[in-house]
């Protein structure tokens, strides 16, 4: 794993990404409101489930880049620090208002975490973050990349069970349309702000 300061950084950054609410956020939440708490505690463990498959992928292909060249990972890392940038800024100058939560049809608990997996396994925008966030954390001298990788993997997936039950469990307690909105738009813009400032630093 990487030293104790690269890894806290991670955690750190993680944190910063997965308090912006993002469509996934969004499904568990409305799957809370429109079922109960456990139904969002569900679908959030099946998006954190099918987020698994990326991290394993990330993990077997840019260790593969980097036994092929250390130059071609430190290209990687280049254009995955530029993604994120713009990310960022795409999220924090958006004037379009955030997609609001409609009703959902009832669904089993067993449909609810099969469909929350597959939302994240065929989303290619995880796989594209996976791939342009884990890098800048990894140091090739600290052990094998592939099990550095699976490391940051599993514990970004943790923290975003964590923050994703959270909004669950908030959503279930009580819920205004206005000004949960108003919040979370200007959540995402400030917190933008700090992923961008954040990978440049």
């Amino acid at each position: 794993m990487p030293n104790a300061t690269l890894l806290l950084g991670f955690i750190a950054a993680a944190l910063v990404v997965l308090i912006i609410p993002g469509p996934g956020v969004l499904y568990a939440v409305a799957r809370s409101l429109s079922q109960g708490r456990r139904a969002g505690l569900v679908s959030a463990l099946g998006l954190s489930t099918g987020a698994l498959v990326h991290v394993a992928a990330a993990a077997v292909g840019l260790s593969a880049i980097l036994l092929t060249s250390a130059t071609a990972f430190g290209i990687v890392k280049l254009l995955g620090a530029s993604y994120l940038i713009y990310l960022g800024l795409k999220t924090l100058f958006a004037r379009q208002p955030m997609v609001a939560m409609e009703a959902v049809a009832p669904h089993t608990l067993r449909r609810l975490f099969i469909d929350g997996a597959v939302i994240s396994v065929f989303n290619p925008k995880i796989a594209v973050f996976f791939l342009a966030f884990l890098p800048q954390f990894v140091d090739p001298t600290a052990g094998p990349v592939a099990a550095q990788l699976l490391g940051l993997g599993l514990i970004y997936v943790a923290l975003a069970l964590m923050t994703d039950g959270t909004y669950v469990l908030l959503a279930g307690a009580a819920y205004a349309p206005g000004s949960v909105a108003a919040y979370c738009r200007a959540r995402c813009r400030v917190m933008s702000a700090a992923v961008c400032i954040s990978v440049w630093a």
